[in-house]
């Protein structure tokens, strides 16, 4: 009996080296990656057409209009623009943003780590040029990325407290805050190189939205879980701490290959919360398929050594059956 317990006590000892120097030589292999990715060059420059406007005087009209056409829609008059140089409003926005951005230095810093880390895994990458603006708060556009330019509204991340998003629901207004706009670019990215799927079943739209967030564990690995999927730390711990009840029910109302697009409301689309149809509606954060989806392509790549562009290509039902995936408890 003694020689058991020694036996075991010595197996635990052994297995807690051994898992020590998996996640030591995890962290090596991490480490080295960061300094490969700190080496990519990038070039790509800032321009704060924001503040040009908001020092601007009629006469600069034309001088903006030149070396910014995509900002001016050619049926609108030069008076239009001079108007709204001196409109009270536009002026609020400017100075918010100012008092929110100042120089938009840390803001630059972080836009550059995210396309050397885009740059690192997608070679063909360009940086594009960044042009800040304000845009009368139009948060669903409050990030446009084409393959040369990326527009960033400012005036859609000065906090979900801001009097500017009074009659905005709270759950829209809580992802208006600085804190979210580098995940809002990597999600911008995230549609040029994922494809909506075909394949209609819930699953396969869980693990679209699983790859989504994967890549900005990637591209974004020094900000928080919450930024990227877009949720305050309570709804995050919620998520985690409900996880294995949330998988049930999936699985348990056949609910992963239902191609019922209602599903889609309830579990992925922007909303103040998920709906189970349960008591516990109301303490949910919205969106929680996709968090799920996000913990089944985690444990896929866990398990299987492949690079980001594989992973992309691959169907969401072989990635399940291949992820091995449980649930935390």
């Amino acid at each position: 009996m003694k020689r058991s317990v020694k036996y075991f006590v010595q197996f635990g000892i052994f297995a807690s080296i051994f898992l020590l120097f998996l996640v030591l030589g995890g962290c090596k292999e991490t480490d080295k990656t960061e300094e490969e990715i700190a080496k990519v060059a990038v070039d790509f420059q800032v321009f704060r057409f924001d503040r040009e406007f908001a020092n601007a005087s009629a006469t600069d009209i034309p001088q903006l209009k030149q070396k910014y056409p995509y900002l001016f829609p050619a049926q609108f008059p030069d008076s239009i623009w001079a108007n709204k140089l001196t409109d009270t409003i536009q002026t609020e926005l400017s100075e918010e943003v100012n008092k929110a951005f100042g120089d938009f230095e840390s803001e630059s810093e972080g836009l550059e780590s995210l396309f050397k880390h885009i740059k690192y895994y997608f070679p063909g990458f360009e940086a594009p040029k960044v042009v800040t603006l304000t845009s009368d708060v139009r948060y669903n556009d409050r990030i446009i990325l084409t393959d040369t330019l990326l527009l960033i509204g400012l005036d859609n991340y000065l906090g979900e407290d801001h009097h500017f998003y009074e009659g905005i629901q709270q759950y829209i207004a809580a992802g208006l805050d600085k804190k979210f706009l580098t995940s809002d670019v990597a999600s911008a990215f995230s549609k040029k190189v994922l494809t909506y799927p075909r394949n209609r079943t819930f699953l396969s739209r869980m693990v679209y939205y699983g790859k989504e967030l994967y890549l900005k564990d990637r591209l974004l690995p020094s900000i928080t879980d919450a930024q990227k999927i877009g949720y305050t730390h309570e709804e995050m711990e919620w998520a985690m701490a409900n996880e294995e009840q949330m998988w049930r029910y999936f699985v348990e109302g056949e609910l992963l290959y239902s191609t019922d697009s209602q599903l889609d409301r309830k579990f992925l689309d922007p909303a103040p919360f998920s709906k189970f149809g349960l008591e516990l509606d109301n303490e949910s954060p919205g969106r929680l398929g996709r968090y799920m989806g996000w913990q089944i392509v985690r444990a896929f790549m866990e398990n299987n050594p492949i690079s980001l562009q594989q992973l992309l290509d691959m169907p969401a039902d072989e990635i399940l059956k291949e992820s091995n995936y449980k649930p935390r408890k």
